[in-house]
């Protein structure tokens, strides 16, 4: 297993702590930043418009992010920053615009500066985008040699987020580990950046099966407690580090790639990321034959509402569609092909379906 091992571990500066917004104007002026463009969503901007600090001593160009990381929205805020001569991107909100923001920023040449309002994926520090169709489907990934300038992290913001992209957030780091320990469990050697990989996808194990419950009752009563913050930091930072150490190595495998592969699906849309990444945890699980993982899971993803399998999506697959998404998650270019198995459209279909059976059988 030959691959890509370029260590690129965390953005340029990180902070977490309450009120960590109200020092953006200083950080900005450090960096001789005067022009910027702030990126934001809709519901996620409304949410956070209360924490966002004033910026007298900076020109602000806000513009709506529009619902996609896509190439032509990318092209189309490279417009805006060309006419207006900005000097860097200030991405509020989740992670799709964190991605649209660096995409944009590499493009462009200009720093991109996060604010993340969710810690639903690790998206405001990882210096890589996702890309999607116009559709609503996954393209690719795009990952920059240039780390994110700052990423700072208010978790007020966060604390008052909808608790379901908490879960969804939860769901995708916990992958982690399953696709890291998938892809390093078959290194004969494993070299100082790896070694902190895996140690930083097993801490995300750890933490989010300790945890998360507390985290989530914080959310509810809306005071922060050390259990949200570890979440949350697990959630950006550690989950970051993962694929930060081990490039190729931490990023995804199996889980990421069933993901992926369901996008095609146009009611898969409406489900989270990370549900559908939980999910593909699973099927991967499956694939490996570790039932016993899966039995250890599932208390945990019920105490969450995390799905276990498709009808816990509310969705009911073709044969057709069975076909689909198994040709679709072996693609040549899917990081399915880094686990140990070789893996074929006929094992994906097999797994899924034997993973549905598996679930009904458990719940008799």
């Amino acid at each position: 297993m030959s691959q890509s091992l370029i260590v690129r571990g965390a953005p340029q500066e990180y902070e977490c702590k309450e009120h960590a917004w109200d020092e953006l104007e200083n950080h900005l002026n450090r960096r001789k930043l005067k022009k910027v463009m702030v990126l934001h969503g809709d519901a996620s901007w409304e949410a956070a418009k209360p924490y966002f600090p004033e910026l007298p001593t900076i020109e602000a160009y806000f513009v709506r992010y529009g619902g996609e990381c896509t190439d032509a929205r990318a092209e189309e805020l490279s417009t805006v920053i060309r006419e207006n001569k900005l000097t860097a991107i200030v991405a509020v909100g989740g992670g799709k615009i964190a991605d649209l923001g660096k995409l944009a920023a590499y493009q462009n040449d200009v720093p991109v500066l996060i604010l993340p309002t969710l810690a639903a994926t690790c998206a405001a520090y990882t210096p890589l985008s996702v890309v999607y169709h116009s559709d609503g489907s996954m393209d690719r990934y795009d990952v920059f040699p240039v780390s994110n300038a700052l990423v700072l992290i208010e978790p007020a913001v966060i604390l008052h987020s909808p608790k379901e992209l908490m879960i969804a957030g939860i769901g995708d780091t916990l992958a982690k580990w399953y696709e890291a320990d998938a892809m390093i469990s078959q290194l004969p050697i494993q070299s100082i950046e790896i070694q902190v990989a895996e140690f930083a996808a097993k801490k995300c194990q750890e933490v989010l099966l300790a945890d998360s419950t507390a985290a989530l009752q914080a959310m509810a009563e809306k005071k922060l407690n050390q259990a949200f913050l570890n979440v949350i930091e697990t959630n950006i930072l550690v989950g970051g580090m993962v694929g930060g150490f081990g490039d190729d190595y931490g990023r995804t495998a199996g889980a990421h790639s069933i993901h992926d592969a369901l996008t095609l699906l146009a009611e898969s849309h409406q489900q989270l990321h990370g549900n559908k990444v939980a999910y593909g945890v699973f099927v991967q699980l499956v694939i490996e034959e570790k039932f016993a993982e899966i039995d250890a899971l599932i208390p945990f993803y019920h105490e969450l509402g995390l799905p276990t399998c498709l009808k816990d999506m509310q969705m009911t697959l073709s044969e057709a569609d069975y076909d689909k998404v198994s040709q679709r998650a072996v693609r040549a270019d899917e990081t399915i092909h880094f686990m140990k198995e070789t893996i074929t459209a006929e094992v994906v279909k097999k797994a899924m379906i034997d993973l549905e059976v598996y679930i009904a059988n458990k719940r008799k």
